[in-house]
């Protein structure tokens, strides 16, 4: 029956989500039942798509990223996929008209992520970070005003800002890995051989100005989403405020992270906050 294989595909994009990030299935399953299953499908394939411009380093990443483009293609025109975490993604598409130029311009960003080592210009790392980012954010953004065109378009800069202000905070916390590991370099005018402080200072005063651009756009999300973004927005700010009080050295030499005890106590404050009608 294809309602249990929509099930099971279901339950692989939710897996998918729970395995690779603590922080955004925590977030997530604090959205409303209406909406959440949305979002698994969402990241898991998006978590896919980067799994293997990142990690399958003993693959041809390239011929396998071809692959997985065709078979997204073949999804969203057929309306099923074998591949679960498509069939999923296809639907929540489908359900929602997301824009597919969103898709495309994320399909970009990993494309790049296979050859692109450097982004020297800010041209360059704008447009990384929209298909990186801000399209996610864009995405998502279309399940939680549940499709509503006017609704949509109030929200979109806000929810680029998130998305950008997320993504930042995510390059700022992994600079050992993709700078030693994957040769990349994403921040442009900055020498990573020569990362200090005032680096590390510009990137967050950046980053800080998308957190309060994206927050006030927060406040205006259907209940459906709000707790659930609140938190997510909460957590990377407390990683923020810890990269922030971390010497540059520590930042170049290891990852830094947010300890679980850490979130637990970012959802038990988020709560108060949307319990009381503070968000």
């Amino acid at each position: 029956m294809k309602a249990l294989f929509d099930k099971v595909s279901h339950q692989s994009s939710k897996l998918v989500t729970d395995s690779y990030s603590t922080s955004f299935s925590l977030a997530t399953r604090i959205l409303s039942n209406e909406i959440r299953q949305d979002i698994y499908n969402i990241y898991g394939f998006v978590r896919f798509a980067d799994e293997i411009v990142d990690t399958f380093h003993d693959y041809n990443k390239a011929e396998l990223f071809v692959r997985f483009e065709q078979s997204l293609e073949q999804a969203l025109s057929d309306k099923i996929s074998l591949n679960p975490i498509l069939n999923s993604f296809q639907e929540t598409v489908h359900r929602y008209n997301i824009d597919r130029e969103y898709i495309k311009a994320f399909m970009q960003s990993m494309h790049w992520d296979l050859s692109k080592k450097t982004y020297l210009t800010d041209e360059e790392y704008k447009a990384y970070i929209y298909g990186s980012a801000d399209v996610v954010g864009l995405m998502c953004l279309k399940v939680f005003v549940k499709g509503d065109d006017v609704q949509f378009d109030a929200l979109k800069d806000a929810a680029m800002r998130l998305g950008s202000a997320f993504q930042k905070v995510n390059f700022l916390r992994d600079l050992k890995a993709d700078h030693e590991h994957l040769e990349r370099s994403y921040f442009p005018n900055v020498d990573m051989n020569a990362f200090d402080e005032h680096s590390k200072q510009t990137i967050i005063k950046e980053i800080e100005a998308d957190f309060s651009a994206g927050l006030k756009g927060i406040f205006q999300l259907p209940d459906e989403a709000k707790f659930g973004v609140y938190t997510a927005y909460k957590y990377y700010l407390r990683l923020l405020k810890k990269l922030k009080k971390t010497p540059s050295t520590q930042i170049k030499a290891k990852r830094i992270r947010v300890p679980n005890y850490q979130k637990v106590d970012v959802l038990a404050r988020s709560f108060i906050r949307y319990q009381f009608n503070l968000l």
